[in-house]
């Protein structure tokens, strides 16, 4: 089956969430600087958010480009994927709107390590129908992001406890190392497979 339709239907979701979470930012009643500043919280929360979202979209697009056809088990997979980051307005209102108080900075994190351990998911299931020579199992190789990011994720939960600011800054940090463009993927597809 060909990808074009899973592919559409991820872009429609993602750019729906995108359009969620930027209505949910409130037209401020004044006209200066100061009448800003109550929306600052909720601002900076949609700007990471809105990175995480561009960066799955990004990351999701090279991946099926490198997908030659899909099954049952990769839409469930993407599927799985998309109802994690279906959660990001919500956690992202929540944790804006409490400025960034333990509780909502932690589901954050708990959402955002669950839309990576479904997008490895969904990865692992691409590379188990198409096999281990495919153009995407050559490109991830060690996955050396892959396997940061969940550790970061799960010290940022912890430390919204602790110190949420560490939390934001991990946060932040995990999208910067995925913000960096990866060329895994059109390197892989572009280098000739061993043996041929």
């Amino acid at each position: 089956m060909p990808t074009t339709r899973l592919e559409a239907f991820s872009d429609g979701v993602i750019a729906i969430l995108i359009t969620i979470m930027v209505l949910d930012l409130k037209v401020p009643s004044g006209t200066t600087l100061a009448a800003l500043r109550p929306l600052v919280p909720l601002l900076l929360t949609y700007i990471l958010s809105f990175i995480f979202l561009g960066i799955y979209w990004n990351n999701h697009h090279h991946m099926f480009q490198a997908t030659d056809d899909i099954g049952g088990g990769v839409m469930w997979a993407n599927l799985h994927l998309l109802f994690w980051l279906s959660l990001v307005p919500f956690v992202t209102g929540w944790m804006g709107e409490n400025h960034f108080e333990p509780l909502p900075t932690a589901v954050y994190g708990v959402v955002l390590l669950m839309a990576g351990v479904a997008y490895v998911i969904l990865q692992t299931a691409i590379i188990a129908r198409q096999g281990p020579d495919s153009t995407l199992a050559r490109a991830v190789g060690r996955d050396v992001k892959g396997k940061i990011s969940p550790f970061l994720y799960l010290l940022a939960i912890g430390l919204a406890f602790v110190d949420q600011r560490l939390s934001d800054a991990l946060y932040v940090l995990v999208a910067a190392i995925w913000l960096v463009p990866d060329r895994r993927i059109e390197r892989a597809k572009h280098r000739p497979v061993e043996g041929s």
